[in-house]
């Protein structure tokens, strides 16, 4: 399978994560599959850091496959628990309650 179009995918990338609610989270695996890229992850990372501020995308409710926030964006957090998504002692987001199901 050839590599994504880069403009195409971070396009739906950013459809995807308009999308999701408020006091729910997905993660970037997920959004991969949805787009119909299961295995690029990580690319969906690198759309998620490189999106504009000016698209005013809720990022802060995207997360990895465990529920572990950004490293450094401690802020992510603060904005997930004012939308009560609740965040375990380990500092990850409880997926069994919070995860987006689509």
């Amino acid at each position: 399978m050839a590599a994504p179009d880069h403009d195409s995918f971070y396009a739906e990338v950013y459809d995807v994560v308009r999308q999701i609610p408020a006091g729910r989270v997905v993660s970037y695996g997920r959004i991969a599959e949805l787009i119909g890229w299961p295995n690029h992850s990580r690319l969906v990372g690198r759309a998620m850091h490189d999106a504009p501020l000016a698209l005013n995308l809720p990022c802060h409710r995207v997360v990895n496959s465990v529920g572990r926030t950004v490293p450094g964006w401690h802020q992510q957090a603060v904005l997930l628990m004012s939308e009560g998504v609740r965040i375990k002692k380990n500092g990850c987001v409880d997926m069994r309650a919070h995860e987006w199901q689509i």
